[in-house]
């Protein structure tokens, strides 16, 4: 069902802050109570002022915050999400500590499941008892294997079971042409290294990473009780036979067309192409049945793994499904394979020191039974009136953004009246879900951790098959509530918020109007301006893979699109790495069409139409600085250079700076001139939401 909407409209129709939470005669309000100090929320304590804003804003606006906010060694990055991230952990840890303290809750209730989640699995001295005895049963169902039939079954078998998902990816989704309907998808895997490019590349940081998974490989086999030079020969086996899946990837770039990845087979047809992969027989073993048709996402992936399934020896695949085990378990097992597991992961990201096991619990229960966990979160943290508050807000900023549509000198009136049709239908998911979902059927088992894991995953995986046939169901939440993060889903056409990301600095009751247009307002904007990027545009009103674009209209969007990616091709990390601009493309739009449509909301409130300073900085100028001080942050050289490969977002000094060089605004706000380092000539500012 969609999100009710109300009449009830904020004081000041488009201001974002209620009269008695926003200014005291141009300073900043007070907190509830009458003693709180008043709170900066643009604190000039946290600015280079040494740095001009024209040269390089994000430092401007951040630069002694990072240099007095050291990374933990239990991050590989830390700024404004980790912060709010770690907030909310501290709160989610609060609540599994309480509803774990006392057993025997009523079988299947919540709180039993939620609070038995967490106590399996901070039991580590039970966990250290059994070390690998819990994957032992599924390691002996292995080396029983004598054909490549067994293989394959072995394969269909871990997926069924809750175990793992080894060689390609399977699911069950809508169909993007009939969104109406789901249908089986079939998608390239079978990798361990976060990119294909990580097994392709020769450059001596590829050869670390490939060196650190085979003496993960090495190490977890060890610990089973394989001799090292077996260990090591397994290690061989298994990162030969994925770098030959990896060769047959197609890149991240390439995956980002749609169309590209929308490829529709009979059931009968596509099973002539992998004939050792027999996807008649094999749905039925994955229990779909009834689907004579199925979509692919890289046909030729599966047709080179079909091939090496059959030129590869049996042995040889047996090592790689235990591997597929041992990978998928090594968090959950025992101390040495803990361990083991950070190091790999260590050596990825640059991690210093693990994060605490109550902490891991925490992300692993918010991310499986994360509509348990968020109705206790969002009864005790999120208020209704929050909730509101971001209807109101969404709903000004839609109408901003249709202004904005209607104002487009680029594009003709035939395309503009298709676009107002695709936002006018934008359906809003706020804070948590109207039905929860109540798992039904799973068991946790206060004494299980293992066996807990393997359930929700078997669990999940009965409920993802078990949707074909069944009506779309669009009400679904596709984050658990305490999440920091926004979507924006292209075949549902609609913006999600969950209610972990509805907190300072993106918002706060407290703030005047340009610092929450700068924070949430901007990502509001940007949400809604993915339905209109280069992946989201192609996308209709229903959410349908179809083309509503005139011709002259797809090839202007297109020009004014390279521009951008010419722009973020331009930057650097680690000296030599360049951003990624076609990766990051859509993130890229979204960022400057989100702050577009921010600061034009934004100039509609009473602020954004004074010059009153607070804390020194006029409205404008708080408005930009809000944008900045949201991505302020720093990473670690590790997971810099592997976010450059895999990560769609651009480096958080570029996502700050980028943007504002292309808005007449900012250049106003902090009088930005020719001879400054971001400066761009009026004429070649990208305008394009």
């Amino acid at each position: 069902m969609k999100l009710k909407f109300t009449n009830l409209m904020l004081i000041g129709a488009l201001s974002l802050s209620a009269n008695a939470f926003a200014t005291e005669g141009g300073k900043p309000a007070k907190g509830t109570s009458p003693n709180d100090p008043p709170k900066k929320y643009i604190d000039p304590a946290n600015m280079n002022p040494s740095v001009k804003p024209g040269d390089n804003f994000f430092d401007y606006a951040n630069g002694n915050w990072i240099k007095t906010n050291a990374i933990p060694a239990k991050e590989t990055r830390w700024g404004s999400f980790n912060i709010l991230r770690q907030n909310n952990t501290d709160k989610l840890l609060g609540l599994l500590k309480d509803v774990s303290a006392t057993a025997g809750q009523p079988k299947g209730s919540l709180k039993q499941r939620v609070g038995d989640m967490y106590a399996s699995g901070m039991d580590s001295v039970a966990i250290d008892k059994k070390g690998y005895t819990p994957i032992l049963p599924e390691l002996q169902r292995i080396d029983k294997i004598t054909t490549l039939d067994g293989v394959i079954n072995e394969m269909v078998y871990e997926r069924v079971n809750g175990i793992g998902g080894p060689l390609f990816g399977f699911g069950v989704g809508q169909d993007s042409k009939h969104v109406d309907k789901y249908i089986v998808s079939l998608r390239q895997g079978g990798t361990s290294l976060p990119d294909r490019d990580n097994y392709l590349k020769e450059d001596a940081r590829s050869k670390k990473i490939q060196d650190a998974l085979k003496n993960y490989i090495t190490t977890l086999f060890t610990l089973t009780g394989t001799s090292a030079d077996a260990a090591a020969k397994n290690a061989a086996t298994v990162y030969n036979l994925e770098k030959s899946l990896a060769k047959s990837q197609l890149s991240r770039v390439a995956q980002r067309d749609p169309n590209a990845t929308y490829n529709k087979f009979s059931v009968a047809d596509f099973s002539k192409q992998t004939p050792h992969l027999n996807w008649v027989k094999l749905l039925p073993a994955l229990q779909v049945t009834g689907q004579d048709t199925l979509l692919v996402g890289q046909p030729a992936f599966f047709k080179d793994a079909d091939a090496l399934l059959a030129a590869t020896p049996v042995e040889d695949w047996k090592t790689y499904l235990k591997w597929n085990i041992l990978q998928g378990s090594a968090s959950l097992l025992s101390s040495p394979f803990v361990k083991a597991s950070f190091a790999y992961n260590s050596a990825l990201s640059g991690q210093q020191t693990q994060t605490p096991r109550s902490e891991r619990l925490s992300g692993q229960i918010d991310g499986s039974l994360g509509e348990l966990l968020g109705q206790l979160y969002v009864e005790k943290y999120f208020t209704p009136a929050a909730k509101q508050y971001m209807v109101n807000l969404v709903n000004n900023l839609k109408i901003t953004l249709g202004d904005r549509i209607k104002n487009l000198t680029w594009m003709s009136d035939v395309t503009k009246a298709r676009a107002l049709k695709k936002l006018a239908a934008f359906s809003v998911k706020i804070g948590y879900p109207d039905k929860w979902e109540t798992y039904s059927g799973l068991t946790i088992d206060r004494n299980d951790y293992y066996g807990n894991v393997k359930r929700i995953s078997k669990w999940r995986y009965n409920f993802n098959v078990t949707r074909l046939g069944k009506p779309v169901d669009r009400t679904r939440f596709g984050m658990s509530p305490p999440t920091v993060n926004a979507s924006y889903s292209p075949t549902n056409n609609e913006i999600m918020f969950p209610a972990g990301i509805l907190q300072f600095p993106f918002f706060d009751f407290g703030a005047d109007d340009a610092v929450n247009y700068g924070g949430i307002g901007a990502v509001i904007g940007h949400e809604m301006t993915h339905g209109f990027d280069d992946q989201g545009r192609q996308y209709d009103a229903d959410g349908t893979l179809r083309d509503w674009w005139t011709k002259d209209d797809a090839d202007k969007f297109k020009s004014r699109a390279d521009q951008v990616v010419n722009q973020y091709n331009g930057f650097t990390v680690l000296d030599t790495v360049h951003v990624n601009g076609k990766l990051t493309l859509g993130e890229n739009l979204a960022d400057l069409g989100g702050l577009n449509v921010a600061y034009a909301a934004f100039k509609k409130t009473k602020q954004g139409q004074s010059t009153t300073k607070i804390d020194g900085f006029t409205p404008d100028q708080r408005f930009f600085l809000s944008w900045a001080q949201v991505w302020r942050g720093s990473q670690r050289p590790e997971a810099a250079a592997q976010r450059i490969l895999t990560d769609p977002h651009s480096p958080e000094e570029f996502r700050t700076n980028a943007p504002i060089t292309n808005i007449d605004a900012w250049y106003n706000a902090f009088n930005i001139q020719p001879g400054d380092k971001l400066y761009k000539k009026p004429e070649d500012r990208i305008r394009v939401w």
